[in-house]
């Protein structure tokens, strides 16, 4: 199903290359903003299981995935469960109720990056509720609010000011769930030589008044903005998870090439 796109991908030279400018950025990022140095989630959708042992073989961790099909079939891959024992496996794409019991009780599930309304939460609990059953001592899964700030149809999201009330949900009626922050997908393509992005600025505010609505630490509420074009931007705005594919992978072909 996955081919090369490229002859050779130096996926290895790829994720030094990002950890290196994240290091750059996070040192660089004005003082006033508190959070912690920024996750790296190497976006692997559409590429093939060597490149991804080839990620992790250097201490990579985190990967993120946008179809429930792909993720089910990497994540059971034989060679992945055998020489990945860590891996972490984010789902960063739209999750369709009907396909939560596909990838929740997948091995390495890390985090839901796309929890957008009340429904999902509730069919996310109570799915992840029914394994908590059958595994005692199992942790509640960790998710993220996804908000749409761009204010674009296609994409999904919560509208930023029925943020709080979505994390108010999660975290008072998900009982199976960790809400650990949100995330934004954003417009593609900002021109920064007109300032800075106007979605980083909104999910900003929004991590601002859900940390004061519920008192919590900022350094304990994530959030995941900025990919391959724009990442070290969005840890200047305060990022604390990136998702890079491209510039560690290569080219994706879009989804009806691959």
């Amino acid at each position: 199903m996955y081919r090369r796109i490229m002859s050779e991908v130096d996926v290895k030279l790829g994720i030094k290359s990002i950890l290196d400018r994240i290091d750059i950025a996070y040192n660089k990022r004005a003082q006033t903003f508190v959070a912690p140095k920024p996750k790296l989630v190497a976006v692997s959708k559409t590429k093939p299981i060597e490149l991804i042992l080839d990620a992790y073989s250097v201490g990579q961790r985190d990967f993120g995935e946008n179809y429930v099909k792909e993720l089910v079939e990497k994540a059971t891959n034989s060679q992945i469960l055998e020489q990945c024992k860590d891996i972490r496996w984010h789902f960063i794409g739209h999750l369709q109720r009907n396909k939560i019991n596909k990838i929740v009780n997948l091995p390495g599930l890390s985090m839901i990056q796309t929890v957008d309304s009340e429904k999902l939460a509730d069919s996310l609990n109570t799915a992840w509720g029914k394994l908590k059953t059958g595994q005692p001592g199992k942790e509640n899964l960790e998710i993220l609010i996804q908000i749409n700030t761009s204010d674009e149809d296609e994409k999904n999201g919560v509208e930023p000011n029925d943020a709080p009330n979505l994390y108010r949900h999660v975290i008072e009626k998900c009982t199976n769930l960790k809400c650990v922050g949100i995330m934004t997908i954003g417009k593609f393509g900002h021109d920064y030589s007109k300032g800075p992005n106007p979605d980083f600025i909104t999910l900003m505010k929004c991590h601002a008044e859900i940390c004061t609505t519920f008192e919590l630490d900022p350094m304990n509420v994530n959030v995941s903005m900025g990919m391959s074009d724009d990442f070290e931007n969005a840890i200047d705005m305060g990022s604390t998870i990136v998702r890079v594919g491209s510039s560690i992978f290569g080219y994706r072909p879009k989804k009806n090439e691959s």
